[in-house]
């Protein structure tokens, strides 16, 4: 019983004596720290409002606005570390000692960053754009160091790990893309009248951008008929409902007017040889 009395008031002795000798360190560096966190904070919402102001990319402001964080709190924390009289030194030798054997383990995480950070600081697409990369298409909902996020028409949400798309081509239609088409007319048909029937009819679709009128012209002369094109600009976010009422559209104008739109036949003659025939 005895000695293990003798234990506690050891304990005991120990936790007076670093209390009295740390207390004011401890509590200075806890105090640093502290207001560390507090101008972080302060610095990062700050940095936030001017970015915003500027009209700065979404994505761009919070990154920087993050980094800013960290690297103000990191500050505090080596004077907080210097406060309670701990050398710095060999934290840093260690991590970086550290740094060098995870390197080998971490490559595809980090080519995942510096792409992501390639992207985030060029602008090659921003939150809300259409974009075709890697085979697929959609909406851009997040993009953050690691990876982008799309969203297609059928709300499926694609993941893509951002060094597959660095180095890569990708199509960008912002907020619209365009429906293309051809259809055939007959020969005997008008076509100025066609076009402009197509013109007037496709403008006046619900989805179709007004700031560009629909493109119609003659591609070709073929075996069938006279092959018109049409091009009109939609919104990206329901471009294959676009798509099928696009077509639909110019369907129905063709037939109200009675314009007839053909389709390849051939003639077959069967010719007889006389020669050929038994007596």
């Amino acid at each position: 019983m005895e000695e293990k009395l003798g234990i506690v008031q050891e304990i005991y002795s120990l936790i007076v004596n670093f209390a009295v000798t740390y207390s004011f360190q401890l509590f200075g560096a806890v105090v640093v720290l502290t207001v560390g966190f507090i101008v972080g904070g302060w610095v990062s919402r700050l940095l936030l409002g001017v970015l915003e102001i500027k009209q700065v990319d979404i994505t761009l402001r919070e990154l920087i606005a993050s980094a800013s964080r960290i690297v103000v709190v990191g500050l505090f924390l080596i004077i907080a570390l210097s406060q309670m009289g701990i050398s710095i030194t060999p934290f840093i030798a260690a991590l970086g000692g550290l740094a060098v054997g995870a390197s080998f383990a971490i490559q595809g995480p980090v080519s995942n960053y510096g792409a992501g950070l390639v992207i985030i600081l060029t602008r090659m697409y921003k939150v809300g754009d259409n974009i075709f990369v890697c085979g697929c298409t959609g909406i851009v909902r997040e993009i953050t160091l690691a990876t982008t996020i799309l969203e297609s028409e059928d709300n499926e949400r694609i993941v893509i790990p951002n060094k597959h798309i660095v180095g890569e081509i990708h199509r960008n239609s912002y907020e619209y893309r365009i429906v293309e088409g051809q259809v055939a007319i007959a020969y005997e048909a008008d076509p100025e009248q066609s076009i402009a029937l197509l013109a007037d009819r496709l403008s006046g679709l619900d989805g179709v951008d007004s700031g560009h009128r629909p493109v119609v012209g003659i591609n070709r002369f073929s075996d069938a008929g006279v092959i018109l094109d049409y091009r009109v600009w939609v919104e990206s976010e329901r471009y294959f409902e676009i798509l099928h009422q696009v077509n639909l559209a110019v369907y129905q104008a063709l037939q109200a007017e009675g314009i007839t739109i053909p389709f390849p036949h051939r003639d077959v003659r069967v010719v007889s040889d006389s020669s050929m025939t038994n007596p």
